[in-house]
């Protein structure tokens, strides 16, 4: 028997502000449940773990030597939990009350669920599309790229992002965002954890896609808030980390898609994840050219 209900598990890379809100936010809510946290800091130069060895001594610090990445961190963290539930966490997260209480207690009471994605905010307070369809050529085509912006309304990135659903209710999704991501613990013992091919990126599409494949259900819960500041640890590697998602990208399709698909039409699966990164990697240029043509014949 586990000594806890939920393990809350962190992986850090030169996010200190950031981890000690995070952690500020879960001591406040300490009261909601039997958990404990656990924080793997991938070798942060800014301090991050000497903070958390200071100021939350009722945390279990892992200091690693080097980046091992978001799967390999949380699998780590998961070989020394003890809770029921594991749930990863970002590091750039604040959670609100009662958003603990409710993630336990549906997962107590819902046990077909396998993994459960809370509803996230940004920090303006707007809806974060956390929870989304797979993905597909079609949308990758039209997502955070020169034809996306061109037409922003598009049907592909509207079914892939669920943006016209309120979010307000529970229901079952596809995935949900890695960001805050609850997994019972049996599941992911049986999945084998995070696929550590995806050292950033897919690994939370991959978990769920496995995890449907298990025959149990994904659920996005609207009743457990948390605030999330999207990239505030990639952000100081921009190149690397978009080189990173095309990666993961790439080796989504191949191990999901291409063995579903017919040998003489999986080129052009390739072909489609191809043209996606190349999109995403030039739409700053492509974008630029645009508007250039544009304000030429306006002045035409």
């Amino acid at each position: 028997m586990q000594d806890f209900d939920l393990t809350l598990s962190i992986c850090s890379w030169n996010t200190l502000e950031d981890l000690r809100a995070c952690l500020q936010s879960l001591e406040k809510v300490r009261d909601e449940a039997r958990f404990e946290v656990i924080v793997a800091d991938n070798a942060s130069i800014d301090g991050s773990a000497e903070m958390v060895q200071k100021e939350f001594p009722w945390v279990r610090l892992i200091r690693l030597c080097y980046n091992i990445g978001f799967a390999g961190g949380h699998n780590l963290n998961f070989h020394y939990s003890k809770g029921k539930l594991f749930m990863p966490l970002n590091s750039d997260t604040i959670v609100h009350p009662h958003a603990i209480r409710n993630i336990v207690e549906f997962m107590k009471e819902n046990p077909p669920v396998g993994v459960l994605g809370p509803k996230l905010l940004n920090p303006d307070g707007s809806l974060q599309f956390s929870c989304r369809r797979f993905p597909t050529p079609q949308a990758a085509l039209f997502r955070n790229t020169i034809l996306g912006k061109l037409f922003p309304k598009n049907r592909y990135t509207r079914e892939y992002l669920m943006q016209d659903w309120a979010h307000d209710e529970a229901k079952d999704v596809d995935w949900v965002s890695g960001a805050a991501i609850c997994v019972r613990r049996e599941v992911f013992e049986r999945l084998g954890g995070f696929d550590e091919r995806f050292f950033m990126y897919l690994e939370d599409v991959d978990l769920c896609y496995r995890t449907h494949q298990s025959n149990y259900r994904v659920v996005y819960l609207p009743t457990a808030v948390i605030t999330h500041a999207i990239g505030r640890s990639t952000d100081k590697a921009a190149n690397r980390m978009i080189r990173q998602f095309h990666r993961s990208m790439l080796l989504f399709y191949k191990k999901h898609y291409m063995k579903n698909v017919p040998f003489v039409f999986r080129p052009f699966v390739l072909l489609a994840a191809w043209d996606f990164l190349f999109l995403r990697q030039n739409s700053l240029i492509l974008r630029n050219v645009f508007h250039a043509v544009v304000r030429g014949l306006k002045r035409a």
